[in-house]
């Protein structure tokens, strides 16, 4: 391996380490959620209990949007950088 495609490798694996703790950390926000809708009063700590969830759950959302676009853009990079290697060592390249 050229230390190119090392670098490549290691940028999109640390691009999906990132996207894949987002979704691990996502997941455990979420356990706890209810998918109930509270009428009483008697219920205000849960309802209170919940909006925080969905507070914590809505501020990590951009970020993994933004971390699943950041890996699709270095896949892309990866497949190119492998067509273009392979077009070179078949001189249609130079």
């Amino acid at each position: 391996m050229t230390p190119v495609s090392i670098m490549l490798w290691s940028v999109w694996s640390a691009f999906a380490l990132f996207m894949a703790a987002l979704y691990v950390y996502r997941s455990s926000l979420t356990r706890d959620e209810e998918d109930q809708i509270f009428l009483d009063d008697s219920f205000d700590h849960e309802k209170a209990q919940q909006a925080v969830i969905t507070a914590k759950v809505g501020r990590v959302e951009p970020l993994i949007r933004v971390s699943h676009w950041l890996v699709v853009v270095m896949s892309v990079v990866v497949v190119v950088y492998y067509i273009r290697d392979i077009l070179v060592q078949l001189n249609y390249l130079h």
